[in-house]
């Protein structure tokens, strides 16, 4: 039986009468890496603001550890969605200090999550000096810093050069091992091929596609043909 430690049900998200996402029902398996994908507009970011509570759903449900999900749930939630939110103008362990003031958490955890996103040695730099790509990585240990059972990830590699894009990618494959769960979203197919265990494919607000990633998919070509798909059923 699939251990699973998150899904959505007919997950619906309205504006002004309009539908950015329509009955999205996905199913994250726990200690995985799941990789959302559609076009720009599709209803990605949409769907995780929903699941990190940023946006309120106007139908449906989210379920979290088998049960539904409530803001007290965000405490094993991390994410990264967007920019990173940063204080420039403080190092990368003032950054994290600042959250561990907030959050009553120990500040041995600061040295634990530099570590993994492998920014122990940055000193007192300004997180305003740092490259896009280590910008990205301390994005990702805030998200870490209260621990958390799942991480979502929305477009991490958006502005990173190649070497930052491998650096990130590695540090993503890394998390199911360490127990965290990870849905990542993504319209470039070639990151989510080399990172995701699972698949949803998001086109028009529907999800037209969710399955196990395995190894001889064409994952561009079930891409297009859910892309291709549902674009018309929306027109």
């Amino acid at each position: 039986m699939k251990d699973i430690i998150l899904e959505t049900r007919s997950l619906t998200k309205t504006f002004k009468k309009q539908a950015a996402v329509k009955n999205i029902s996905l199913s994250i398996e726990r200690n995985s890496v799941y990789g959302l994908l559609g076009p720009n507009g599709a209803g990605k970011s949409t769907i995780l603001k929903m699941i990190t509570g940023m946006l309120k759903p106007t139908d449906g449900e989210i379920i979290f550890n088998n049960h539904s999900w409530s803001r007290n749930d965000l405490l094993q939630i991390g994410s990264l969605i967007e920019s990173a939110p940063l204080y420039e103008n403080l190092s990368a362990r003032e950054n994290l200090k600042v959250r561990t003031l907030v959050l009553a958490i120990p500040d041995k955890k600061i040295d634990e999550v530099l570590e993994i996103v492998d920014l122990s040695d940055t000193g007192k730099k300004k997180a305003g000096n740092f490259s896009m790509g280590m910008k990205q990585r301390l994005g990702v240990a805030i998200a870490l810093i209260n621990n958390p059972k799942l991480l979502i990830l929305d477009e991490p590699t958006n502005g990173l050069d190649p070497i930052g894009i491998q650096e990130l990618r590695e540090l993503i494959r890394s998390f199911p091992e360490k127990g965290i769960t990870v849905i990542l979203s993504s319209h470039i197919l070639s990151e989510v091929e080399q990172i995701a265990d699972h698949v949803g494919i998001i086109s028009g607000g529907v999800l037209g596609y969710q399955n196990e990633l395995k190894l001889g998919d064409n994952l561009e070509e079930l891409f297009l043909e859910t892309a291709a798909k549902y674009r018309r059923v929306e027109a």
